[in-house]
């Protein structure tokens, strides 16, 4: 969805705030794909900092379905939007020094769903769990540790004793 600026962007002290529908249904990024389960409207405050530069402030909730990172189950992840921007007119940007700041500006005209996406992005959790203390799935047999315990043997050799086991190994009796 593009929204035009170009009132903000010229006109001296202006201040517009809109509530705006923002239509993204699903987040890609190399995490995977997260379908948008519930949604907030999207509260914009746009604000004129002079000629040809105005912020953007805006706050979103946004409820993503997840998969925990030790057990995989399904989890409801909520995110919360709250963010200000500064954006510049065409005629003021200079593409090589803002170029990652600017991304979701067309001319005059704000990308919304790009905005949202970016800032998304930043605020994606680095770990997803479904409870704090998630037990996991069972290296070995795949069994989920959460709901039973399994008999697999979970003992894993340091590292810095392989070279002393191959020479055991190899002098071995048959």
């Amino acid at each position: 969805m593009l929204m035009n600026l170009t009132d903000v962007l010229t006109s001296e002290g202006k201040v517009v705030e809109k509530q705006v529908d923002v239509d993204i249904a699903e987040l890609n990024c190399r995490l995977g794909d997260f379908p948008v389960i519930q949604k907030t409207p999207l509260t914009l405050t746009l604000t004129n900092l002079g000629t040809n530069k105005a912020s953007i402030e805006g706050k979103m909730e946004l409820t993503f379905a997840m998969s925990c990172d030790r057990c995989l189950k399904s989890v409801n992840q909520k995110v919360t939007l709250d963010f200000m921007r500064t954006v510049e007119g065409p005629d003021e940007y200079k593409e090589d020094a803002q170029d990652d700041e600017q991304n979701f500006m067309e001319g005059y005209q704000l990308n919304v769903d790009g905005l949202i996406k970016n800032e998304c992005f930043m605020d994606l959790p680095m770990k997803v769990l479904c409870k704090p203390d998630c037990k996991g799935i069972c290296m070995k047999c795949g069994k989920d540790l959460n709901a039973e315990a399994c008999d697999c043997d979970t003992f894993v050799p340091d590292p810095r004793m392989a070279r002393i086991k191959d020479i055991f190994d190899a002098n071995k009796e048959v």
